[in-house]
């Protein structure tokens, strides 16, 4: 039959290959088969018994049922007379990824809960388009990681040349440039775009106090009443997010730190103990310069409990400057402090209002194998940033998991590159609809029954088993030539499965390879036992087997399993850089014991 094959050119002569055509899995027929009592059509009300009793939707109305149907037969079959399902009809809704998919688009957690008690979208670097060391720095890479729900932007503020202005750029690299009036017009503009709630500008500041003044007359201007500005009278705690949609927020140290920061050079998260200009040769020294500052835990910091005191003290001595910080401070609406004195003590959890501490990846590593209930405790109350190690000159990331198992709220990722790292947290950030806050699990927020706060190294039973089945994919065909995978035949596709979480639940399973074949059937089922569920991420990653090459990539996604809904779904793949395919689909089975 004409268009029933594949014609591949080998060496002059045409090579033949049948095409497959997509149909529907024998448990989809099953399933219809049930919900219909053997008929040949559905109705809406055994749409309806479909979508609670194998899908396991709550509460669904007759009328809901009956909307997404009508939605099925305008796309498919525009004339219709009757709102009923043939079995390809309901194939074709199974097949609907914004109707079916794996996980809702909707925001469902509570968002009234202080600010410190949810997961949140942050960038690192916000402003550079490339690497650390000589990329340009730019306001793209910022309204793109907004409009993509990342809710904290960093920015590195420097005197411009002639010390009068401001400029956003990475210091003592070779990075061009961005000025900073530019950057927070775009984060104004922009902000909320993607998320009503509230987005956070992490500020590294290495300015004067003239220069503070000017950054404080600045976000006045520009963001206005959008931006937030705790006062004297304000509860301890942090607002929650739902009181702080469509606000701008400010975060870095007391001016008074930066002052004193001008003399110690170690003071900036970064820093590879060079002054000026990066050149190729520090280049070679990032590694040593990393593996001797990740034998240090103590890292360069302000003792919280002395810190208003001297910075009172600070302002009435200071000859010139008093004004421009104060108003400077007044616009910082979450304080950030170091740890001056050990970690262990600004670990410490005191009276007062909640503070933001920043960690490099290896200082959490080190603090998590000494204080790992310690940093739980804090980030209960407190928020705590984890950033990207020096050495990441290419703008890779690390597994972010440590991190959010200790609490923290801020894992810091460089937002420009496509590493396996960034799909781990484009997975979690699906959560709650996409928004930028993910709620923490209540055993990081409250204590158990003994009164004692989560602890990440202790050896827990299994809570749920996920049990996954892998049916089919479909549409490489639609976003891909026909040469792309393999210059002389099909694809042949399979799919790999790995669970990320804690460590014991970290796992990995695989299914049979499909040979020549651009809708694969694999109809294979996995089982995923899971200690800690709530943390669990689910990635899923396509690609087409070469016996003699690297095999080729055919789309990824990562699923939160807390947020992954049971039934038959569809799972939508993206490309590398999380951008997800027009047609490229997989149909997939998700249940929970």
């Amino acid at each position: 039959m004409k268009g029933s094959y594949d014609y591949y050119k080998v060496l002059g002569f045409n090579r033949k290959f049948k095409i497959t055509e997509r149909r529907p899995p024998p448990d989809v027929i099953e399933a219809f088969s049930l919900c219909t009592n053997r008929e040949s059509e559905m109705s809406p009300d055994q749409f309806r018994r479909f979508l609670i009793e194998f899908q396991g939707e709550d509460e669904v109305a007759i009328d809901d049922a009956k909307l997404k149907m009508d939605q099925v037969l305008l796309h498919f079959r525009p004339n219709f007379t009757r709102c009923s399902f043939t079995v390809d009809d309901f194939f074709k809704y199974l097949f609907l990824d914004d109707l079916n998919g794996p996980i809702t688009s909707q925001v469902h957690h509570d968002m009234t809960a202080p600010l410190q008690h949810y997961f949140i979208y942050t960038g690192h670097n916000s402003y550079l388009t490339g690497n650390q060391l000589n990329s340009d720095c730019s306001d793209v890479p910022i309204i793109k990681a907004l409009r993509r729900g990342v809710r904290v932007i960093e920015l590195d503020l420097w005197p411009n040349s002639s010390k009068d202005g401001i400029h956003v750029l990475h210091g003592r690299t070779m990075t061009t440039p961005v000025d900073l009036y530019k950057c927070l017009k775009s984060i104004h503009e922009h902000a909320f775009v993607s998320s009503p709630y509230p987005v956070i500008i992490t500020l590294e500041d290495h300015l004067t106090p003239d220069l503070q003044a000017k950054v404080a007359e600045m976000v006045t201007e520009i963001f206005g009443d959008v931006l937030y500005c705790p006062e004297a009278g304000d509860n301890d705690e942090f607002l929650s997010p739902d009181a702080l949609k469509h606000r701008i927020i400010l975060s870095t140290k007391q001016p008074k730190e930066y002052l004193e920061s001008k003399q110690d050079s170690s003071s900036s998260e970064e820093d590879l103990l060079v002054v000026g200009k990066a050149t190729p040769s520090d280049i070679k020294n990032r590694t040593a310069a990393d593996e001797a500052s990740s034998r240090f835990l103590v890292v360069d910091s302000e003792d919280e409990s002395d810190e208003e005191a001297e910075d009172d003290e600070d302002v009435e001595n200071k000859k010139s400057g008093q004004k421009a910080v104060l108003e400077y401070k007044q616009l910082i609406g979450i304080h950030a402090i170091k740890a001056k004195n050990g970690l262990k003590k600004a670990l410490m959890v005191g009276s007062g209002r909640g503070k933001r501490l920043s960690l490099s990846e290896q200082t959490l590593e080190r603090a998590a194998s000494l204080y790992g209930t310690d940093l739980v405790r804090f980030t209960q109350k407190n928020i705590l940033r984890v950033f990207p190690k020096g050495t990441r000159v290419t703008s890779t990331n690390f597994r972010p998991l440590e991190a959010w198992m200790h609490g923290a709220q801020m894992v810091a990722f460089n937002m420009q590159g496509y590493d396996k790292s960034l799909w781990m947290m484009h997975g979690m950030f699906r959560s709650n609809g996409g928004c930028g806050y993910v709620k923490k699990p209540d055993f990081l927020i409250g204590r158990d029954p003994n009164d004692e706060v989560f602890d990440p190294k202790a050896t827990l039973e299994v809570k749920k088993i996920l049990r996954v089945k892998v049916y089919m994919g479909d549409g490489w065909r639609m976003d891909f030539s026909q040469t792309h995978f393999d210059a002389f035949s099909p694809p042949d596709f399979y799919t790999k499965m790995y669970m990320v979480g804690v460590p014991t639940d970290d796992t990995k399973k695989k299914t049979r390879i499909i040979k020549d074949d651009w809708i694969p059937i694999w109809d294979e089922e996995f089982t995923f036992p899971l200690t800690v569920p709530e943390l669990a991420l689910l990635k899923i990653v396509v690609r087409d087997y070469n016996i003699s090459e690297k095999d080729d990539f055919g789309g990824q996604t990562c699923l939160p399993v807390s947020e992954i809904e049971t039934g038959i779904r569809t799972v939508p793949l993206h490309n590398k850089k999380g951008k997800k395919f027009e047609h490229v689909k997989l149909l997939m089975r998700f249940h929970f014991e």
